[in-house]
């Protein structure tokens, strides 16, 4: 059994206790451990067998190193069935609509027999939910909103989840005999925020043992096709994956033709008819004369390219491209007079703009995420605890945040790491902000958002933000359009308008990391990038293992064409001073 299946039945058993109403630090525990499981590197599987004491890993305690145990011995899980007999396991899918916690679900569940997204659409259709006490008219249009949502995005998942399925997955096909080599191709390669299935490629000599040990994987819940050379199946939460196995001479041209999107591999082929040559997976050949392109056969002409990616696109004329480009957006065009971007990569990231710590609602302590960071090889890093409007997160008043102070002052010497002192300060319905002018000015980094009030008109949210970022003391806009990917809609909001104001006052807009967030969009980081708006890429860290979602933000970055001079915490200590100073 892989990892990522046991953290998906311990977040379930965590979903129906609280909806159960357990007691939370059980709730917790459970929580932890997978946050722990999911950060592991090792195969759980594998250290039970060698006898391994799984209570030596953080957040795993007897009872659960036990559970996990059984799961990766016997396959089943009792606790699991047995809280099934209590509470439908489709409950806790209410639990990804916008809006509805725990508490909500349950009374759902209990009062009006709820089990289901669709037992809750029909319930607001028949007019019972809005009779249901602790909801109302509003509450019940929301969810009808949350249900088109969770409708809309229920085929994708996002990039975060879908590399929980696929890492295991790559680790297993790399095993197959025969196997030369082996990428993911699709959205998934080009880091798309959501991927809707994955695209696997192989090349090999033999296709048969491939083949058969592809739908022989153990978190293989159907088999679509498995042909001589295409196979198709589906992984236990719905996730789609497509093989393709291919002769090496073949590989590099399926590889960009199965990576680049439907508008990128058009412009290419009618680039390609341009110069004579038509573009398949096969490879890239020759048209003969007289010969329709759309008539012939693969293989047919003379081969010009096919076995690496490079060659594929110099017989075009072009230079290699990085897949987070290939969306047409001028990247062909750019390729053709080699003038694409420089663009950032995870090494040049200096430091972390955004973290929260035990102050408000992280896990860890400043400490321990300083020191996480240190080992990141940071060299600067703010700690931004939520400010006191956001009382649900714990929220610092000006007394705590001067505490606050006193302890960071406490660690000089002691780390090798520069910790700025910030804060997360709340954006108020009216655009003022949640702290003083006199402790805002005692700020290294002031990072203001919007945490209130989401569903305002669009007019009135844009000037609520536009009139936070001019504020003389903000420094960055984070988490600019509050989307939660798969789960909540952004603001109605004139982003261009509130970039515009970014750029006229001089301030920062964050690219949030969190895979669940990734807000800023690729598009609206293009955007900034054009209107020379800088970024910060921050992942929002409530724990140190929240550090590693940098990658997802530089890969959106990336997407949005930026350089490292593009963003702001690419930027050395000294550099990053003088910009928070206004020099």
């Amino acid at each position: 059994m892989e990892n990522v299946e046991i953290a998906e039945r311990l977040s379930e058993v965590a979903d129906l206790l609280e909806i159960q109403e357990a007691n939370p630090f059980r709730v917790r525990a459970y929580r932890n451990a997978v946050r722990t499981i999911e950060g592991l590197t090792r195969s759980l599987a594998e250290m039970v067998e060698e006898g391994e004491d799984l209570t030596e890993l953080s957040g795993i305690g007897e009872d659960i190193s036990g559970y996990i145990t059984e799961m990766v011995e016997t396959g089943e899980f009792q606790l699991l069935r047995d809280l099934h007999d209590e509470v439908p396991p489709t409950v806790a899918d209410l639990l990804d609509l916008e809006g509805i916690g725990p508490k909500k679900a349950k009374k759902l569940w209990e009062e009006l027999d709820i089990e289901t997204v669709d037992d809750l659409e029909d319930a607001l259709d028949g007019g019972r939910v809005v009779e249901l006490e602790g909801f109302g008219q509003k509450t019940a249009e929301k969810l009808r909103q949350a249900i088109e949502d969770f409708r809309e995005h229920r085929e994708r998942f996002r990039l975060g989840d879908a590399d929980r399925w696929v890492e295991p997955l790559l680790e297993y096909m790399g095993e197959a005999p025969g196997v030369e080599e082996l990428d993911v191709a699709g959205s998934y390669r080009r880091r798309k925020e959501t991927v809707g299935d994955i695209d696997l490629l192989v090349a090999c000599d033999d296709a048969g043992p491939v083949m058969e040990h592809f739908t022989s994987y153990d978190l293989v819940e159907r088999v679509i096709e498995a042909g001589e050379t295409r196979g198709s199946v589906v992984l236990r939460p719905g996730l789609q994956v497509d093989l393709r196995i291919l002769p090496g001479e073949s590989y590099g041209a399926a590889l960009q033709y199965f990576t680049g999107s439907l508008e990128h591999n058009v412009k290419l082929r009618k680039r390609a008819l341009d110069d004579g040559l038509r573009v398949s997976e096969y490879g890239v050949f020759e048209i003969p004369e007289g010969v329709d392109p759309d008539e012939m056969e693969p293989g047919e002409g003379e081969r010009v390219a096919g076995e690496t990616e490079e060659g594929v696109y110099e017989a075009l004329g072009l230079v290699w491209m990085p897949p987070e480009l290939r969306e047409d957006r001028g990247e062909i065009e750019a390729a053709g007079e080699d003038e694409l971007p420089d663009l950032v990569e995870l090494s040049d990231i200096r430091g972390d703009l955004q973290m929260h710590s035990t102050w408000s609602d992280g896990k860890n302590t400043i400490e321990t995420m300083a020191r996480a960071c240190q080992e990141r090889g940071y060299e600067y890093m703010a700690i931004t605890d939520h400010s006191r409007r956001v009382s649900v997160a714990g929220g610092l008043d000006e007394d705590e945040l001067e505490e606050q102070w006193k302890e960071i002052d406490g660690f000089e010497g002691d780390l090798d790491i520069e910790i700025l002192r910030s804060l997360e300060v709340d954006i108020l319905k009216d655009g003022s902000l949640d702290l003083d002018d006199e402790h805002l000015e005692k700020l290294d980094l002031v990072l203001v958002s919007v945490h209130s009030y989401m569903d305002l008109d669009g007019a009135e949210q844009t000037e609520r933000i536009v009139t936070a970022v001019s504020h003389p003391a903000v420094h960055v806009l984070a988490h600019p359009t509050g989307r939660r990917i798969n789960e909540r809609q952004p603001y109605d909001l004139d982003v261009e308008a509130v970039l515009e104001a970014a750029r006229e006052h001089d301030v920062a807009v964050e690219l949030n990391a969190n895979p669940e967030r990734l807000d800023l969009s690729d598009r609206h980081v293009f955007r900034a990038r054009e209107l020379g708006v800088p970024v910060v890429i921050s992942t929002d860290a409530h724990s140190t293992d929240n550090l590693r979602y940098m990658e997802y933000g530089v890969a959106q970055a990336r997407r949005g064409w930026l350089e490292p001079d593009d963003v702001l915490n690419t930027r050395s200590l000294s550099e990053l001073k003088k910009w928070l100073d206004r020099e």
